[in-house]
């Protein structure tokens, strides 16, 4: 639909926490509530700052300027850290007190078209007879991390899901502390390996194989592991707890495999390369594939090829002139997953960035939100490569047991080489995602002017896959907005010339619990943001300020793609140049009464947006139905 914008006025409310122009017949207040008004917001904005700034996440606020929580020896550790893992919960809310949740509104917390186990706490992909095969980490005992064993689900299309029985279980003295993150490798002739990292009896993390019993069943039900296992060990000078999580296997012009396992030495990360023949017997390389100093324990690690000047994914073995190759590492220092482009050089099998300034674990993030563990896997039948991403919750563990699940995948991202600029990657949904679209409604050619907020006539605002585009219009001298670097310190109430401007998620009629996500600009650079901090009045969620400097081509409008699914919104930039994957958990903007916005709070800028928005269906996902022939 086009936007009646004839009196554009009557739609344009003021922008959450900057006062409403006086109507020129009212009663003017007097200068005792001017100063009492005034006093409000400075106090407002000055309690707005200090929580902004207590939170642990905000070293993504601004490139160059990051921010670290102090050590408090009265904390626990992080659950996992003492066997070895990454932390997989937050230390820093221990000491929240549970909001009042009600069960409706943890029942709307739940996604509707994302995969998450059906309870309980939530590795490696692979397609195989016509279905697509996920193996996650899964607590089949409790919504928090521990006893991990290999869940398993299938599908056709990577959006409706079917439950499997659980594929593996720590039960031998090389497992029996968890089964950890692995990666399957198809090899000539279609035999399946699953190489994974066990944590043993000692708390020695190894790795181990384990292939289907029978590889004719299209389910792949049963998994047996090899008896000789563990098939390697820590190498001398690598630590019990610092050697994880094998990649997909590639081949070498000698005929030989190779894997990659992160790893660190002191505050270096890591990955280690080693060949095979026949996944039983390996020799290590003489070199690492690369390290680089100061990025802390590498796991999780991926490394694939991309083409520089094609539209389709490659196999893991290919290399040649026109490819280049990625490395990313899961730190687990950051708890962010970072990579870089590179040359791979198979003589040595070593590794080399293209620009050491961005380089694995100081440059550029594949999701600047919420997003961690990544793996990737090449669909031959498509020919792509597909990136699945886990994503943990930023409340607290009680809530998650009251709700009784915890963590999710992302919706599944095809992953291409950016020939436009050369020097980065293009995250995308996976086309399958389109095929939940129901009704949609556009808006063409909204202008909205400074410091205002548009409501958008849409029926439902929960699950939806938003498309919109921007034009700008000066209003003053481009110069003013030479200083604008960043996200802002307040998020998106934090004003400047040229932003910020974008849409308000999962909103409520007052603004109360909003979750903006916008462009920023100055002269020379453009961010892509998202602010948490307003997207719940409740105190026991983490609320973060997400963002990153993003490439904006002479040709390009500045667009956006989000796809917002209850408690999760993920948010596309320039068609996947930059991302971001939040959790919001609101106490009111639920069901009917969440809303969806538009809002400029630049001062010095119209902009004009073109809008089409689906609603989303809901997934089918549920336990597979062996009563009827699969």
């Amino acid at each position: 639909m086009e936007a009646n914008l004839s009196n554009p006025h009557d739609l344009h409310t003021p922008l959450l926490n900057h006062p409403p122009r006086l109507n020129k017949n009212s009663h003017k207040p007097s200068k005792v509530i001017l100063v009492i008004l005034c006093s409000m917001v400075f106090l407002m904005s000055l309690f707005a700052l200090i929580m902004i700034k207590s939170q642990n996440h905000l070293e993504k606020l601004e490139i160059g300027n990051t921010e670290t929580t102090p050590f408090d020896p009265y904390i626990s550790p992080a659950r996992g850290v003492t066997q070895g893992v990454s932390p997989k919960s937050n230390p820093n809310l221990f000491h929240k007190v549970s909001y009042n949740w009600t069960n409706a509104m943890f029942s709307w917390q739940r996604t509707a078209f994302h995969f998450q186990p059906q309870k309980n706490w939530m590795n490696g992909p692979l397609f195989h007879m016509g279905w697509y095969h996920l193996f996650y980490q899964y607590n089949p005992d409790s919504a928090v991390w521990g006893n991990i064993t290999w869940g398993h689900a299938v599908s056709t299309d990577m959006i409706h899901w079917l439950y499997l029985p659980i594929a593996m279980v720590p039960n031998d003295w090389y497992d029996i502390n968890g089964v950890w993150t692995g990666s399957a490798t198809i090899l000539p002739g279609g035999k399946i390996i699953m190489l994974y990292t066990g944590d043993t009896n000692s708390y020695v993390q190894v790795q181990n194989l384990a292939y289907p019993a029978n590889l004719s069943d299209p389910l792949l039900l049963h998994w047996v592991k090899y008896p000789g296992n563990p098939i390697l060990l820590p190498p001398p000078g690598i630590g019990s707890k610092d050697f994880r999580d094998p990649t997909t296997g590639w081949i070498g012009p000698d005929g030989k495999w190779r894997i990659a396992i992160g790893s660190k030495k002191g505050k270096t990360g890591l990955s280690l390369v080693y060949k095979t023949i026949d996944f039983i017997n390996f020799e290590p390389n003489d070199h690492y594939l690369h390290a680089v100093p100061g990025t802390g324990m590498w796991e999780c690690v991926d490394f694939y090829p991309v083409s520089i000047n094609g539209s389709n994914g490659l196999n893991t073995s290919v290399n040649g002139p026109y490819v280049k190759h990625v490395l990313k590492a899961s730190l687990d220092d950051r708890r962010v997953d970072s990579y870089a482009i590179g040359t791979y050089f198979v003589e040595n099998d070593t590794w080399v960035p293209d620009d050491p300034l961005k380089d694995v674990g100081i440059g550029l993030l594949l999701d600047y939100g919420i997003y961690y563990a990544s793996k990737t896997f090449y669909d031959e039948e498509k020919e792509r490569r597909i990136v699945w991403g886990w994503v943990d919750e930023t409340d607290i563990e009680s809530d998650d047991l009251k709700k009784g699940w915890a963590s999710l995948q992302t919706i599944p991202r095809t992953v291409l080489f950016d020939n436009k600029t050369g020097t980065n990657l293009l995250l995308w949904p996976v086309e399958e995602v389109e095929s939940l679209r129901l009704s949609s409604d556009e808006f063409e050619g909204m202008v909205v002017k400074p410091g205002s907020v548009v409501p958008l006539n849409i029926s439902l605002a929960t699950q939806l896959d938003i498309f919109a585009e921007f034009e700008i219009e000066w209003l003053n001298s481009r110069s003013n907005g030479k200083n604008n670097i960043g996200c802002g310190r307040g998020g998106a109430t934090d004003r400047s010339a040229f932003g910020p401007f974008g849409l308000l998620a999962i909103a409520d009629d007052s603004l109360s619990e909003q979750t903006p996500i916008y462009f920023r600009l100055s002269n020379t650079t453009t961010f892509f943001c998202v602010d948490e901090t307003r997207s719940s009045k409740a105190s026991d969620v983490a609320k973060s300020i997400y963002g990153s400097e993003i490439s904006i081509l002479s040709d390009e409008k500045l667009s956006m793609r989000i796809l917002v699914d209850h408690s999760i919104i993920e948010s596309f930039a320039q068609g996947g140049r930059s991302v971001i994957t939040s959790r919001v958990y609101p106490t009111e903007a639920i069901y009917g009464a969440a809303r969806l916005f538009v809002f400029n709070n630049a001062t010095d800028i119209n902009i004009k947006i073109s809008l089409k928005i689906w609603q989303l269906n809901s997934a089918f996902i549920r336990p597979f139905p062996f009563d009827q022939s699969h």
